[in-house]
């Protein structure tokens, strides 16, 4: 077994100044190639931490992956402190000074005297070729194993982790072949997912993993052996069969890109009337390439008023009900329909909290849709409510968008409403 252990460097991360996607990142691609990942590990920009951390590292793993600290600037010391972790010194490297300059010539710049640094490499390291950028990634061999040093920037850790780093690991590791595919669920519980697959748990040469987000899950199939590829198909079909209409799609495909093509293969558009969602439906739905010949244009009625102004929602049936009703979705949707022009309306209304409205306690959500000729539906999802705190909100609005965007492919693929399927996620996820 190859163990790895992670080591993101930069005060940004060590303070909570930026989030550490690279460690999340590198864990999540590292375990779908099979490699055990053993430590995860975060320091700040300070020479001799960094030299003790990476040396600490191999006394227990095969080898270490840094990020950050590979730039131009007085902080990235990751260069000099595996020079002096492996005893060497920093030497100037005539290729990577002339493609530095070369890249500066290109975009019409003149090459910054600090921007050098990133052509010095230890004596003795590899140079890892950075195809999306400047900073090149290094393979420094220390005491106790390998060291793989990349740069911090998010798209040029990725480009050698995929093109370099990663193959060479499997190599190493002498990992069996295998076949992976992710399958995408909404409004399906972690624990109801397991309890169904417990059969393809079962087979031989399968693994699964699941990776849950507010109202998705993520159920990860990896196949082994000599015929990966066929064990792979039989999983999947198994999987897809067992979990139902939950599946909305595979590997990279959003549940947002999944609306926009089937709205495209119809011909049809959709227009948004939302509430406590504040715009995140018809903000998603516009991260999708060529979303303005499916998405027409949406109303965020949050004030009470606006439902009835702007939408034409009963101001007999507010004032008689309040806001958070399903025939308020209901007639949102319908409103959100008409006044665009749109074929489908899709409407939100409901408490994300932290406190009670109307009545109706935090988690109550209203789904409404209406279709080309008909009469509007509306799905009430089962939303867990995230503990108490101020995260309350932020997980409702997004388990929300989840549930409506699934609301409406159901719609489109005339599949019924999953209003009696668990939804959310699970205690662990809403307690944290």
């Amino acid at each position: 077994m190859l163990r790895v252990e992670l080591l993101t460097i930069g005060d940004e991360l060590l303070l909570g100044d930026t989030v550490n996607g690279n460690a999340a990142w590198l864990g999540q691609r590292l375990a779908e190639r099979g490699v055990t990942v053993t430590r995860s590990v975060v320091v700040g920009d300070e020479l001799e931490v960094i030299v003790a951390a990476v040396r600490s590292a191999l006394e227990r793993a095969d080898a270490v992956i840094t990020t950050g600290g590979l730039g131009p600037t007085s902080d990235d010391l990751t260069r000099d402190a595996l020079a002096k972790a492996a005893g060497v010194p920093l030497l100037r490297d005539a290729g990577l000074e002339r493609r530095l300059r070369e890249r500066s010539a290109a975009a019409g710049r003149e090459l910054q005297p600090m921007a050098l640094r990133m052509a010095e490499v230890p004596e003795g390291a590899r140079v890892l070729a950075n195809s999306a950028g400047s900073a090149p990634g290094l393979r420094v061999e220390l005491p106790g194993g390998a060291v793989y040093a990349l740069p911090g920037v998010p798209f040029e850790m990725r480009t050698i982790m995929d093109e370099v780093v990663l193959p060479e690991l499997a190599e190493r590791a002498g990992l069996p072949d295998a076949a992976r595919r992710t399958l995408r669920t909404a409004g399906l519980w972690e624990s109801v997912l397991a309890d169904r697959l417990e059969t393809v748990e079962g087979m031989d040469g399968v693994r699964l993993a699941y990776l849950p987000d507010p109202a998705e899950v993520k159920v990860r199939i990896t196949a082994t052996g000599a015929d990966a590829g066929g064990l792979l198909a039989e999983a999947e079909g198994r999987a897809r069969t067992l979990i139902g209409p939950a599946v909305y799609g595979a590997g990279e495909e959003p549940l947002a890109q999944v609306v926009h093509r089937l709205l495209l293969e119809r011909s049809a558009t959709v227009a948004t009337a939302e509430s406590l969602s504040g715009g995140l439906i018809g903000a998603e739905l516009t991260t999708v390439p060529g979303a303005s010949a499916t998405y027409v244009g949406g109303l965020v009625a949050y004030a009470t008023a606006q439902k009835e102004r702007g939408l034409g929602v009963s101001a007999e049936l507010l004032a008689a009900e309040g806001a958070v009703h399903p025939e308020v979705a209901r007639q949102m949707a319908a409103g959100a329909r008409d006044r665009f022009g749109a074929d489908y309306g899709l409407a939100v209304t409901g408490v994300a909290g932290p406190d009670p409205q109307d009545g109706r306690p935090v988690g109550t959500v209203y789904i409404g849709v209406a279709g080309p000729g008909k009469e509007p539906t509306v799905s009430a999802p089962r939303l867990p409510v995230p503990g108490t705190g101020p995260e309350i909100r932020a997980v409702i609005r997004r388990m929300t968008v989840v549930h409506a965007l699934d609301l409406l492919r159901r719609e489109l693929l005339g599949l019924p409403p999953g209003d009696g399927e668990a939804a959310g996620t699970e205690d662990r996820e809403e307690t944290g």
